[in-house]
């Protein structure tokens, strides 16, 4: 090799460790960005010359600067809407105007003025609508608007699990509310009372009474505060010589079915186990959740709680292929692949709430890199020092 060819080799040295310094400044000045990935500079050996049966090289260059998708750690922040993926999927964005794709790990996201789930710098975050609980499939913002408040929905079956004491006997009193002084716990053994709602939402409530009326057999009566089933016209209600329903297991009463399934009669107190009911009233948006699948979940005024939407994830052939193109996106490439967008719960990636992935970044590896790349920088400018003494070497022996 030559002392200009030397200085050369020297020169391309000092750049390519200058890039290389390039990268590790920018993993560190972005040590505390949300889903930041660092990269590394990966340098390679230039073509070298062929001289007497042997190559002298000819310096170095870079080969390509590769993002690091490792895992970053997570911080708990207690805002629902922000989140972070645990595996290597991406959120799927589009611009303010709902066009593009783009792809990032940060998942700092709020619901906007127009209800439209973004990042910071506006983008919309994109999931798939929902039919019937599960993913529809359809790719679009997530947004709020259309789910305000949920109608009323008409109480269809009321269900009743209860015990019924076996040591209870027929009272002294009749079931005939047309008597004067008609008392409907006199006449009965055992009572609870429930609520329901109408098809305009309003709340109402239904009284049920249990009369024994003789060994295994009972009857049901209602009282839906204006009216008492009639004398005559309860339902009776039997049980196995074991304290097991026997029958019936629904009861149709006040527009309802009464679902008693589960109804024993053993020697014990009297008591209501569980007791559901499948309507509600008008409610409106009070919350808003996003759970490990990501199910976007709306909590209402009337305890209803519904599935909106549910996060989009993209999945790429080489996460290290895509393009980084600021503000913590990530553009689609030949190298990445095509991108995969499905819904949250299709694959091994979970959704985080209430959480920010941090930059992968170790600033102790940093560090250590930036001492070894100032060494090697060092040590090229001595190259070129030492090439530039051996040329002025060369010119003095002509004086």
């Amino acid at each position: 090799m030559s002392v200009q060819s030397a200085m050369y080799a020297g020169i391309s040295g000092l750049n390519t460790n200058g890039e290389g310094m390039g990268v590790i400044g920018n993993n560190i000045s972005n040590a505390n960005t949300v889903g930041f990935k660092q990269g590394r500079a990966i340098f390679s050996d230039m073509l070298s010359t062929s001289l007497n049966q042997g190559q002298i090289g000819r310096g170095e260059q870079v080969q390509a600067v590769q993002n690091m998708f490792s895992q970053g750690s997570f911080e708990n922040t207690g805002s629902p809407t922000d989140l972070a993926i645990q595996g290597n999927a991406l959120f799927v964005l589009a611009d303010s105007n709902g066009a593009g794709r783009y792809y990032s790990r940060a998942g700092a996201f709020s619901f906007d003025k127009n209800q439209t789930l973004t990042n910071p710098d506006g983008y919309q975050v994109l999931g798939f609508g929902i039919t019937n609980g599960l993913s529809n499939g359809v790719l679009a913002p997530v947004n709020l608007t259309s789910f305000a408040n949920v109608p009323p929905q008409a109480t269809v079956t009321m269900g009743l699990v209860a015990n019924l004491d076996a040591t209870q006997t027929p009272p002294a009193q009749v079931w005939d509310p047309a008597l004067p002084a008609f008392n409907p716990n006199l006449a009965s053994n055992f009572s609870t009372s429930g609520t329901y709602y109408d098809a305009q939402g309003n709340a109402k409530s239904l009284t049920v009474y249990y009369r024994n009326t003789g060994v295994n057999t009972w009857e049901v009566n209602t009282y839906d505060g204006t009216t008492y089933t009639p004398a005559g016209a309860g339902t009776p209600v039997t049980f196995n010589a074991n304290g097991s329903l026997s029958s019936p297991t629904t009861i149709a009463t006040n527009g309802l079915t009464l679902d008693i399934s589960g109804t024993t009669q053993y020697t014990n107190s009297s008591i209501i186990f569980s007791q559901t009911q499948d309507g509600f009233g008008a409610g409106n948006l009070s919350k808003v959740t996003v759970d490990d699948k990501g199910y976007v979940n709306g909590t209402y005024t009337n305890g209803v709680v519904m599935k909106i939407a549910q996060v989009g994830l993209a999945r790429f052939a080489s996460n290290e292929g895509l393009e980084k193109l600021g503000g913590s996106l990530y553009g689609e490439t030949v190298s990445s692949g095509a991108a995969l967008i499905s819904a949250s719960n299709t694959d091994n990636n979970k959704v985080l709430s209430n959480s920010l992935e941090q930059s992968n970044v170790d600033m102790a590896d940093q560090l250590v890199k930036m001492i070894i790349t100032q060494r090697a920088y060092t040590a090229n400018s001595k190259t070129i020092t030492t090439a530039d003494q051996m040329m002025q070497d060369t010119l003095n022996l002509l004086r």
